[in-house]
């Protein structure tokens, strides 16, 4: 089974978040990564720009697939993660913390109780098979 940390939320598209204020701090989680294989390009927005929920984002690139990156909920890019457009495969070895992708300025914090809690996050990855 992945590693999925209980203080994270989750979507079905597999990114995790995780909330400071108002401040949205989006990752893939493991369980991407591995499905991935060895990722070897991020692409990621400008910031400032406004995303809506689910709205894509960017890309991650690996050897095998090219997946989109999904916005968990609707905010404003305030920050993107440089280290991880310089060493994609920081997401391979270590999914979550340092190599998140991008931080939100959120409209409304408490939209974040909407995203998927470890135990329904990791029923749904059971679920996929």
């Amino acid at each position: 089974m992945s590693n999925i940390p209980q203080d994270l939320r989750y979507t079905k598209e597999h990114e995790w978040a995780k909330l400071e204020g108002n401040t949205l701090t989006v990752g893939i989680t493991d369980h991407a990564q591995a499905q991935l294989g060895d990722i070897v390009f991020v692409e990621l927005p400008e910031v400032g720009r406004e995303l809506s929920d689910n709205e894509t984002f960017g890309v991650v690139e690996s050897i095998k697939a090219v997946s989109d990156l999904y916005s968990p909920l609707p905010g404003k890019v305030v920050e993107t993660n440089p280290k991880i457009v310089d060493e994609p495969s920081l997401l391979n070895d270590q999914p979550y913390d340092d190599s998140w992708l991008i931080k939100l300025e959120l409209k409304d914090a408490s939209s974040f109780e909407s995203l998927m809690d470890a135990q329904a996050y990791s029923d749904h990855v059971a679920s996929e098979g």
